[in-house]
Formats: structure tokens, sequence, C-alpha cells
């Protein structure tokens, strides 16, 4: 009767509550639905071509509540305007939420401009339906009339449109 005592007391002190590891085993919900290598996305817009995204590894979870893609190794995105000037934009690592549409791109965020201007940060938020950029992080911006190193940008796309928060640098100022 003893041995029969040690061997159950035995069993319920050596095991162990796994049931979490074992729900993630079946746990769909923590893969994407579809990986995708080498990925060359054109979107084009009545026949033109707007933007050419490259990626050498993208992650879909469309199958979250809250769905997303994930470039885990980075994006280039190559946009064009409607004279056909070539914008290129490039991270380290990108997530598109699909409901927002909202693009978080992380990681030697860099953007040269057709006209020669460069913007770089380590994080950017990009609205295409918006054409609208954003970040509170660092970021240096070089053209023809400026030279800043600022914290926060809030801008359209051309940089027609330029808000920021604590700036330094060189700016052109026109005295008319």
């Amino acid at each position: 009767m003893s041995f029969l005592r040690f061997l159950v007391l035995f069993f319920l002190f050596s095991c162990e509550d796994n049931f979490q590891e074992i729900q993630n085993i079946n746990n769909k919900n923590i893969l994407p639905v579809g990986v995708t290598e080498n990925l060359k996305l054109i979107y084009t817009d009545s026949a033109k071509v707007k933007a050419i995204l490259y990626s050498s590894l993208n992650k879909d979870y469309s199958n979250k509540i809250f769905p997303y893609s994930e470039f885990p190794n980075g994006i280039k995105i190559s946009f064009f305007d409607n004279e056909n000037n070539e914008t290129i934009v490039t991270s380290q690592y990108a997530i598109m939420y699909n409901k927002t549409n909202i693009v978080d791109m992380k990681g030697n965020v860099i953007i040269n401009n057709h006209d020669g201007s460069e913007l770089k940060t380590s994080q950017l938020y990009w609205d295409p339906e918006q054409e609208w950029l954003f970040t509170e992080e660092k970021f240096t911006f070089i053209n023809v009339d400026y030279d800043i190193v600022a914290t926060r940008l809030d801008a359209n796309r051309s940089f027609t449109i330029f808000n920021t928060g604590k700036l330094d640098g060189k700016v052109l100022v026109d005295d008319k």
C-alpha cells in the first residue's frame, strides 16, 4: 500500500501544466496565412504604374483579428508621379495594417526623392490614402533649401507641407 501511495504522489508532483503549450501547437492564428519570397508587387491606376514594392520576404497575417502584412527583411518601394519621376523608399523592417492601410517602417528608413532631397529616420509611418508621412522620431532632411535635423515630422509626400517639432539646421528663407 505504501508503494502505491508513493507512486501516486510521484506522478502528482512530477506532472506540470503544459496546457498553454499544447493549445499553441494547434493554434493556427499565430502562423501567417501565406509567406511570399522575393515579392514584386506593382500598383497601377488607369494603366499607369504608380508604385512597385520589392521585398525578399512577406508574411500575410490576414487571418488575425487586426490583419496585417509583415516584411521582416525590409522593403523597397519605388513611387512614380504623373511625369514618371521616381521616389525610392527603403527600410529594414515594415508592417502594413490592412484595416487602416497605415505602413509602419522601421530601421534605417530612407526616402530619396526625384528632386535630390533625402529624408532619413529610424521609424516612419506612411498613410498611402492621404499620401502623408509622420514620425515622432529624430530625422534628417536635406534638399536645395534645407539641411535640418528635427524631432517629429508631419508632411505630405512631396514635402510641400512640412511640419516639425524641435528643429536644428539650415533653412533658406525668401525675404520678400
